[in-house]
């Protein structure tokens, strides 16, 4: 296999000139999007490129300390992401999934680092930062979706949660059909991903390891690896934060509070 080719700073410029593009088509057709493409560009570029500036300083230090720092700050962003697409009124929504998070993203981690790659020292930041910033994405976006569907179906649904309770249901059990819809809701995206993969598109983590260079099937494999330990950690992390958000709509005496937004 051919090693990966470098990118210029033509290269680069070239590649900036599709979304000059994409802004320009956007004006033709009235859509109103130029704005939010030079944004969303802008914040890509420069996210992106201090990332990897970060990253590269991480992976020459090669540090536990360095690399559970830049997991944490990782896991405080995506709590911070989540918290705020679900409601910024429901009280103690930060620890919980902050916690939610924490547990589905170490758990699937430990088993890859521990029983399946192996590495020389746990904290290779080489396998562990990025397995871990792919399942914690994963895992917030679920989450989110989640999030908002429970808290948006218990605000609908509170005369029918009240009918449960006033004929004996615990809040758990007025809740349990709102909790299975709203973790089966946010996890469709993950198991078509799943459904399709292959067939439809090739995922980034593959095609990032073919570009470099990695025998395709090898890549395969490896991806095949991540796809499994996103189904787990998505599962995990919206069972976590559905338990956890329906519980901040009762008070000690197990009655409905008034409408969370």
């Amino acid at each position: 296999m051919n090693s990966l080719i470098t990118l210029n700073p033509l290269d680069m410029a070239l590649a900036l000139a599709l979304i000059g593009i994409a802004i320009a088509l956007s004006r033709f057709s009235n859509l109103g999007l130029e704005g939010q493409f030079a944004i969303g560009s802008l914040r890509a570029l420069l996210q992106l490129t201090i990332a990897g500036y970060i990253l590269g300083f991480v992976f020459a230090l090669n540090n536990p300390f360095a690399v559970l720092l830049t997991l944490g700050v990782m896991l405080t962003v995506a709590t911070l992401v989540t918290r705020n697409r679900i409601g910024k009124k429901l009280k103690r929504l930060l620890p919980i999934v902050w916690g939610s998070l924490l547990t589905s993203t170490t758990l699937t981690l430990s088993y890859i680092i521990v029983l399946i790659i192996q590495p020389e020292t746990w904290y290779d930041p080489q396998y562990l930062i990025p397995l871990a910033g792919m399942i914690l994405g994963n895992a917030m976006d679920t989450a989110t979706l989640a999030g908002e569907r429970l808290v948006s179906t218990i605000n609908s649904t509170a005369l029918e949660i009240e009918t449960h309770l006033s004929l004996g249901a615990t809040p758990q059990q007025a809740v349990a059909q709102p909790c299975r819809d709203a973790v089966r809701a946010s996890l469709i995206p993950t198991l078509n991903r799943m459904s399709i993969v292959g067939l439809v598109s090739l995922p980034g983590m593959l095609t990032g390891q073919v570009l470099g260079g990695i025998d395709p099937l090898d890549a395969a494999l490896y991806q095949i690896l991540i796809f499994f330990a996103i189904a787990f950690a998505n599962l995990v992390a919206v069972l976590l934060v559905t338990r956890g958000v329906s519980q901040q709509f009762f008070n000690q005496n197990m009655q409905l509070l008034p409408l969370q937004r």
